[in-house]
């Protein structure tokens, strides 16, 4: 399978994986078991499935967050709540979340199918070198829901991309912040407020960056990347591509193709549902390049 149709396959269906970090569903259940905020349910909950790991683990593994950030939350989460018992108030919150969205969908044969396709990709995953997140998701018992197989599958092949594409970063030279700052100079991320916002990065922390950036001539006097930058921009993007095609392979064009057509109802009522308000994203989210 082209390494591109495969990375439009799995942009196509990020929505479904990553409403989990903006459903109030989740947040209610991670709070319940004892998380103190929203910024708590976001680390503790993406990277307990690899255990009661320190802050610099989770910063290695989420890579374009500010680590003092996230020594302000982790290990602290840990002492809160069990590693364990954070991943299963995930899942539920993922569960009541889906039934919200999408009603009676959630038992339907269609949604039955879309897993099916979904853990052939996800099973076909050769292997956890290098994938130091997804070995931590790689480890959990699969559930028993078509909808919770489906992203259960969705959030491996995301989570397997995802260390892929650190790994493509780095071979581009490109630190955490600086990965942030190209990443939303291409228009294809967060609008620049909410991503620095977001990241945990103070304005003199992400000034120095950008100044480092354009003595690379990676960015213009106006923020924006330059021939060299997108360059670089296409180079991660094709090797995160080929990185992360190996599951697809296994469920081939067509099995993608139907995988993405029988998740558009439910990509669009994520959508429509106002989880991602469209002003935190640059005017090309969701775009290869």
């Amino acid at each position: 399978m082209d390494p591109r149709l495969a990375g439009r396959a799995a942009r196509s269906l990020e929505l479904l994986h990553s409403l989990c970090y903006f459903a109030p569903e989740v947040e209610s259940e991670l709070l319940g078991v004892g998380l103190e905020s929203r910024r708590m349910t976001y680390f503790a909950g993406r990277a307990a499935p690899m255990g009661a790991v320190g802050g610099g683990v989770v910063a290695a593994a989420f890579y374009n967050f500010n680590p003092e950030l996230i020594a302000s939350l982790i290990p602290r989460a840990w002492k809160l709540a069990d590693p364990a018992a954070i991943t299963r108030a995930r899942y539920r919150g993922v569960d009541a979340a889906y039934r919200q969205l999408f009603g009676d969908d959630v038992s339907s044969t269609t949604m039955g199918e879309a897993a099916h396709l979904a853990a052939i990709a996800a099973r076909a995953i050769p292997g956890v070198d290098g994938r130091t997140l997804y070995a931590g998701y790689a480890e959990l018992d699969w559930p028993d829901a078509p909808h919770l197989v489906l992203w259960h599958a969705l959030t491996l092949l995301r989570e397997y991309r995802g260390d892929g594409h650190v790994a493509a970063l780095q071979t581009a030279g490109l630190s955490g912040i600086e990965a942030l700052i190209t990443h939303t100079a291409a228009g294809i991320g967060f609008q620049k407020e909410f991503a620095q916002k977001r990241r945990g990065w103070a304005q003199s922390e992400w000034d120095a960056a950008v100044a480092g950036l354009r003595d690379r001539e990676l960015l213009d006097e106006q923020g924006d990347l330059t021939d060299d930058g997108r360059e670089l921009r296409e180079l991660v993007e094709d090797l995160t591509d080929e990185l992360a095609a190996a599951p697809w392979a296994e469920l081939g064009e067509d099995g993608a193709a139907r995988l993405v057509e029988l998740s558009a109802p439910w990509r669009r009522s994520v959508r429509e549902s106002g989880l991602f308000p469209r002003s935190l994203f640059g005017p090309r989210y969701g775009e290869a390049r």
